[in-house]
């Protein structure tokens, strides 16, 4: 029987910050590893923020080179604009089964009707294709849809007093129906993207749980399922052939054997102000993360989620910001009194994140 290598929980936090590049200081889109499984785009700094948390300078990213699409858990997401295509077909729900658990209760209407989920999808996909030719608010497209698709694909919604599509199928039909969504628009603007014909297969680098165990290993099957409101048989039956198990404080997990080598005991160092929804906060272990639980329901609340300060790998408090005409005042609450040198490298981030949003820093709050 194989030793199953013990991993402790430095350990993981460290890979995790090595595996997503938190650590570097330049990149490039082409060399930026979250691109490959996508960059949510949510909050007030988004995926851009992200990005240049892992040294992508704003400067240097082409106008047309990334490309934002609703696709993990119907969020936005951000990609290159070359690799749509293999995204279009590793983001595709697995099976009928996880097609259905990705829509919610837009599923039971469908299936009482005798509609497969997966057809469903498709059928949304083509009258958005047809109503969609050119950029178009969400609100306009929501309506002709409901004009041509059929009751068991609409719902009365009750805050809006009106019928309308279900949102998750709307949301997870528009990549398959080949359209992005403009960056910075509110309501969200679909347009087409010429040409976008999902890849039969993806490669590789793209498969979503490959990416998962990449990215946040070492996981388990629930950790992965969790993080791609997936079924958990159906992660299961996609799990790579190369990940080797290990024990991670008496839990077992698994991790892709080409990275054994990021389990070290180094903590790499770096201060950053992670948003909200950076991919080092979605992983689906969150009490490995932050093990005190208080601090966990306040970094992870449900409405008016904080940002995340990182600091050497580990989590050392929450963060938000707040602007004054052209100035921004950073406040952190820090989980722990900050020694006068973490002091002062947040005070470096907090200027990044002001100079980011193109305002001056007025003030740094710290709250111990």
């Amino acid at each position: 029987m194989p030793v199953v290598r013990p991993v402790s929980r430095r350990q993981v936090l460290g890979s995790r910050v090595r595996a997503q590049q938190l650590d570097r200081r330049a990149g490039t889109v082409a060399d930026t590893a979250v691109l490959d499984q996508g960059v949510q785009d949510t909050g007030t700094d988004g995926a851009r923020w992200a990005l240049a948390l892992r040294g992508v300078d704003p400067a240097t990213v082409g106008r047309d080179e990334l490309a934002l699409a609703w696709t993990l858990r119907g969020a936005p997401h951000l990609y290159r604009r070359a690799d749509l295509p293999a995204v279009a077909a590793a983001t595709a729900p697995f099976s009928e089964a996880d097609a259905g658990k990705r829509i919610y209760d837009a599923a039971k209407p469908l299936r009482a009707a005798g509609i497969s989920v997966v057809d469903a999808l498709d059928r949304i996909a083509d009258r958005m294709r047809e109503i969609v030719s050119a950029p178009t608010v969400k609100g306009e497209v929501s309506a002709r849809l409901t004009a041509v698709l059929e009751p068991p694909y609409l719902r009365d919604c009750v805050p809006c007093g009106a019928v309308h599509p279900w949102e998750m199928p709307f949301r997870l039909a528009a990549l398959r129906a080949g359209l992005e969504l403009e960056e910075g628009t509110s309501p969200p603007v679909l347009r087409p993207v010429d040409g976008l014909v999902p890849a039969g297969a993806a490669p590789r680098r793209f498969d979503v749980v490959h990416g998962s165990l990449q990215l946040l290993g070492p996981a388990t099957p629930q950790h992965v399922a969790g993080l791609l409101d997936a079924p958990v048989a159906d992660v299961k039956a996609r799990w790579p052939h190369d990940a080797v198990e290990v024990d991670v404080e008496g839990e077992r997990r698994w991790l892709l054997a080409e990275d054994a080598d990021r389990l070290d005991d180094d903590v790499p160092e770096g201060v950053r102000l992670l948003g909200p929804y950076d991919l080092f906060l979605q992983g689906r272990d969150r009490a490995l993360v932050v093990p005190d639980a208080a601090r966990a329901k306040d970094l992870w609340r449900t409405l008016g989620r904080p940002g995340a300060v990182l600091a050497d790998s580990e989590l050392a408090g929450t963060w938000r910001a707040r602007k004054a005409g052209r100035q921004l005042t950073v406040t952190v609450q820090a989980w722990q009194p900050l020694p006068p040198g973490l002091r002062e490298r947040i005070g470096e981030q907090a200027e990044r994140l002001a100079a980011f949003r193109g305002l001056s820093l007025r003030a740094l709050e710290l709250v111990d």
